[in-house]
C-alpha cells in the first residue's frame, strides 16, 4: 500500500480492496483510489493517468447517481512532508470521494426491488449514453475470454466448443448487429452492469461504478450492456426476476429487436463471470452451463392472450412468460404499453382521450403485430397482451396459439375500479362499451379467468405449470 493510501486507510473505519482499487470507508463517506497497477488492459502507473480516470469516473457516474459521487480531491504533501487531504501542497495520489452507503443497499446483497424501477433506471441511463460509431468489437470480445477462459483453467473442450458455437452465432448475426448500431444502440454504455453495481440511493435504484479504463471495452451495443444484469438476476433471483426487467426495459424503450441478441450476449456474460469465478476459486460449473445453454436453439412460439378489461390478460402474460422459449423468457408486448411509449408517457401516466381515436388503435396493433412477429423470427418467445376485440386485429399477428380470457361482469366491473398504478387507462365505462359490442375471439382457446387460468393456460400451451409459492 502506498504512503497515500496508508494515509487514508488511517482516516477509515475499513478498507474494502479490488485488484485495481482501494476504497477506504469512513463514518459517513468513502474515498476510492486507483492502485499504481499495470495490468496490461488498463494502466494505472502514472499520477496523471490515475488523476485522469478518476476525473471521467466522477463525470460518467455522477450523473446517474446524484449524491453518491462528492468530488474529485487530492491527497497533498505539505512543505514538511506530511499528507493532507485537499491540502495546499503538491498532489501526490487522488481519490474519488463518494457517499457511503450502507452494505444492504447494493443489490446483489439487498432484496430485488420492483423490477419496474430497475428496468426504468437502466431504460433511462441508456437513453442518456451518447451513440457511438464501430462494431462493437465482439470478435475481439469472444477471442479475448475463450482466451481468458483456458487460462483460468476451465476444461479446454468444452470452452473450445463454446467459442466455435458462440462465433457461428455472431456471424450468423452481424447484419442485425449492423441493423442495431446505425440506428444508434451503439452507445458509450456503462460496461459493467451487474447487480453490484447499482444500489438503492434515497429510494430509488441508481447504477453506480461505470467501467472508466477503456472507452472501446464501454462502447456496445445497449443489449449487451443490458444481457450483464439479465444473467445476474437469472442466476441471484430466477428467471421471473429476469424475465421482468426484460419486458420493463422493451416497454420503456421500444427496442424489442434486442432479443435477437440476447443468446450471444447472455453467453459472454456468463462465460466471462465463469472464468472470473474460477480465478477466484468459487463455484464456476454452472456458469459455464448457462454460457452454453444460452447458444442451443430454443421454442419460439407466439402466444396471444385476449379478453375484456379486466379479465388478467397482463397477469397471465407476465407469469407465462418465463416458461416460454429461451432466457430470459418470452417477450410481452403489450398494447397499453406501447401506446403509452408512443405518446412519451411512462406506462402508468394516463393519456387524454384523443390517444384512443381510432387511427391511434390501429397503429397501436400494427406495431403489436410487427413487433411480436419480428421477435418470433429472430428466434424469440412472444406473448402479444391485448383486447383483441376485433378480428382483424387477431388476424394481423398470423399464426399464434389464442387464449381467450373470460369472467363475470360482477368480477370485472370489481377488477377495474379496483385497478390502481398500471398501464390500462380503462374505466367500468370503457368496459362496458367493449362488452356491448360483443367481443369475443371463437377461433380462440377460452379460459376461465374468474379463477386463476394459469393451470389451464399452461395445459393448452403445453407447458409445465409452476408449482404454488
Amino acid at each position: 500500500m502506498s504512503e497515500a493510501a496508508a494515509f487514508l486507510r488511517a482516516m477509515a473505519e475499513e478498507v474494502a480492496e479490488t485488484h485495481i482499487s482501494w476504497v477506504f470507508l469512513g463514518r459517513d463517506r468513502a474515498w476510492k483510489v486507483k492502485k499504481p497497477v499495470n495490468l496490461g488492459f488498463l494502466d494505472f502507473t502514472t499520477l496523471a493517468e490515475r488523476e485522469r480516470l478518476t476525473r471521467h469516473e466522477f463525470a460518467l457516474n455522477a450523473p446517474h447517481a446524484p449524491g453518491l459521487y462528492r468530488r474529485v480531491v487530492p491527497v497533498t504533501r505539505a512543505p514538511d512532508g506530511t499528507l493532507a487531504l485537499d491540502g495546499a501542497g503538491a498532489p501526490v495520489e487522488w481519490a474519488l470521494e463518494m457517499r457511503r452507503l450502507p452494505p444492504g443497499a447494493f443489490l446483489d446483497v439487498a432484496p430485488l426491488p420492483d423490477p419496474r424501477a430497475l428496468a426504468d433506471a437502466v431504460a433511462a441511463l441508456h437513453a442518456a449514453a451518447p451513440p457511438r460509431a464501430g462494431d462493437g468489437a465482439l470478435d475481439r470480445i469472444l477471442a479475448q475470454n475463450r482466451d481468458s477462459a483456458l487460462a483460468a483453467g476451465l476444461p479446454e473442450a468444452r470452452v473450445r466448443g463454446w467459442f466455435a458455437a458462440a462465433a457461428a452465432l455472431h456471424d450468423r448475426l452481424r447484419p442485425l448487429l449492423a441493423e442495431r448500431a446505425a440506428a444508434g444502440r451503439l452507445r458509450r454504455c456503462h460496461g459493467d452492469l451487474h447487480l453490484g453495481n447499482l444500489c438503492l440511493l434515497d429510494g430509488a435504484v441508481r447504477p453506480f461504478d461505470a467501467l472508466e479504463f477503456d472507452e472501446a471495452m464501454a462502447t456496445v451495443d445497449v443489449g449487451y450492456d443490458l444481457a450483464f444484469l439479465l444473467m445476474d438476476l437469472e442466476r441471484r433471483h430466477g428467471r421471473a426476476g429476469a424475465n421482468a426487467v426484460l419486458n420493463r426495459w422493451v416497454a420503456r424503450t421500444g427496442d424489442w429487436q434486442v432479443v435477437g441478441g440476447l443468446p450471444l450476449w447472455l453467453s459472454l456474460r456468463a462465460i466471462i463471470r465463469a472464468h472470473v469465478e474460477c480465478r477466484r476459486g468459487r463455484a464456476w460449473e454452472g456458469l459455464l452451463e448457462a454460457a452454453e445453454a444460452a447458444l442451443r436453439p430454443a421454442p419460439a412460439p407466439l402466444v396471444a392472450v385476449g379478453g375484456l378489461q379486466g379479465t388478467g390478460k397482463s397477469h397471465l402474460a407476465r407469469r407465462l412468460a418465463p416458461l416460454l422459449g429461451a432466457a430470459p423468457g418470452a417477450l410481452v408486448l403489450r398494447s397499453d404499453e406501447i401506446r403509452k411509449r408512443r405518446h412519451g408517457a411512462a406506462p402508468e401516466e394516463r393519456l387524454p382521450p384523443a390517444a384512443y381515436a381510432p387511427a391511434e388503435s390501429a397503429a397501436v396493433f400494427a406495431e403489436l403485430a410487427a413487433a411480436a412477429r419480428g421477435a418470433v423470427a429472430l428466434g424469440h418467445a412472444a406473448i402479444a397482451d391485448a383486447v383483441f376485440a376485433r378480428a382483424e386485429e387477431r388476424a394481423a399477428l398470423g399464426p399464434c396459439q389464442g387464449l381467450w380470457l373470460t369472467a363475470p361482469m360482477a368480477v370485472l366491473r370489481a377488477r377495474v375500479a379496483a385497478r390502481t398504478g398500471d398501464a390500462s387507462d380503462a374505466d367500468v365505462a370503457v368496459l362496458e362499451a367493449t362488452a356491448a359490442r360483443g367481443a369475443a375471439a371463437p377461433e380462440w382457446t377460452a379460459l376461465d379467468a374468474a379463477d386463476d387460468p394459469l393451470p389451464a393456460a399452461c395445459k393448452a400451451l403445453d407447458l409445465d405449470a409452476p408449482a404454488p409459492p
